[in-house]
């Protein structure tokens, strides 16, 4: 179902603005509405039911046309691409509590959010992304493995950026949303119909940086998407924590259009994301679209989500499974048989293996780095630092020739 434009419409008067409240209970009135969310849930423009049933009514007629051509291989194509990118990022997962990266974000659950959105862009389309993006930079053509050598700190990022028009992770909370809206208006100024898309999260929807760009994209008209992946929860704090409104709502206060799509739906991703880049290249300015889904894991390895939400969340959300609704499509509306899944699978199991070959195969991170380059010069305390580091390390030297003895 479908979602109006929110620039559209019209400001509801306030409860405090009526007449004929004064004083203490006008304060009293002000405070039970602050404490309140919206009680009503925004409609959600959705294609792909849970069950995967193919919706099309009035109410998806304006992203029907974005799907409408679409062919059995595509649909192939599109759940191949979430199957893979769930492979990829589960065995990250893995390698990570092997001790062989750092940290991982996990991308599980949010799978039709990034296929969807990643396969809506061009070639010289230009994407910032976060540092969970793992899908968009699949359709993006970054090979995987890439990804990986940040989260094992043996470097900033393993990829050229203006290969893909796939920005470097960026680990700073909503800054991305900037660095796009100024690609964006460099774009705009050179006369070139391409767009740009900065995907960020609902919890970063709350930064400073976001309302910022979300300020000088309207005003200078900037071709841009905005793509908040809205995951329920910001590390431990809950999307209702964030905000009194839908997020996708905030665009009316900047004077732009606002939509949400069920983001484990990957053909109503799809659909938004080319109709907000269609927008965007007509010249019609910035959209932002709300991706409603739910990070399944933890916001990274180093998070324990079982002590700020409940089971029953997480399997209420399992049944809305975004690879699972595409299946179910593929194996009851097109001629795709058990033998597609078969390979699949191998070429799953395929794209594990490489990926630990190549994770091992990286070097150690340089432990000493971090006190490089901090100053042009040296500095006493960075030097007195390094040698107690140093020394620290030496320790376990010790420690394993005894062990060894």
């Amino acid at each position: 179902m479908t979602v109006e434009s929110t620039a559209a419409r019209k400001p509801r008067r306030s409860a405090a603005g009526k007449t004929g409240t004064t004083g203490s209970k006008a304060a009293g009135t002000r405070r039970a509405t602050a404490k309140k969310p919206t009680d009503a849930q925004p409609e959600l423009v959705q294609l792909l039911t849970p069950e995967g049933k193919r919706v099309r009514n009035a109410e998806t007629a304006a992203y029907d046309p974005f799907v409408a051509d679409i062919t059995a291989d595509e649909l192939r194509g599109l759940y191949r691409d979430m199957v893979l990118t769930r492979r990829f990022d589960a065995e990250a997962t893995s390698l990570q509590r092997q001790g062989e990266l750092g940290l991982w974000a996990s991308l599980l659950g949010q799978e039709a959010a990034q296929i969807g959105s990643g396969r809506a862009t061009r070639e010289d389309d230009y994407v910032f992304p976060t540092y969970r993006e793992h899908g968009v930079a699949w359709c993006r053509g970054v090979d995987p493995t890439n990804l990986l050598g940040m989260f094992r700190g043996v470097n900033n990022g393993g990829w050229d950026p203006n290969s893909n028009n796939f920005h470097l992770y960026t680990i700073v909370i909503g800054s991305q949303t900037l660095h796009a809206t100024g690609y964006a208006m460099g774009v705009a100024k050179d006369g070139a119909d391409s767009a740009v898309v900065a995907y960020f999260g609902d919890g970063a929807s709350s930064q400073g940086d976001v309302a910022e760009a979300f300020t000088f994209s309207a005003v200078y008209n900037a071709p841009v998407v905005f793509f908040c992946q809205n995951n329920q929860w910001a590390i431990s704090e809950p999307t209702e924590k964030q905000t009194r409104v839908p997020l996708y709502q905030r665009a009316q206060g900047f004077g732009f259009p606002g939509v949400r799509v069920d983001g484990n739906d990957v053909l109503g991703c799809l659909a938004v994301t080319k109709w907000a880049l269609e927008r965007a290249r007509r010249g019609e300015g910035p959209t932002l679209v709300e991706a409603y889904t739910y990070r399944m894991g933890a916001h990274t390895t180093s998070d324990d989500p079982t002590r700020y939400r409940h089971d029953d969340e997480r399997v209420a959300w399992e049944a809305k499974d975004p690879i699972a609704r595409l299946r179910s499509y593929l194996e009851s509306e097109t001629d795709t048989n058990e033998g597609f899944f078969a390979e699949l699978e191998a070429e799953s199991e395929a794209l594990g293996r490489r990926v630990r070959e190549v994770v091992r195969a990286m070097p150690d991170p340089d432990h000493f780095a971090i006190f490089e380059n901090a100053y042009a010069d040296g500095h006493a305390l960075v030097d007195e630092e390094r040698a107690q580091f140093a020394a620290y390390q030496a320790s376990f030297a010790d420690v394993d020739e005894e062990e060894g003895k």
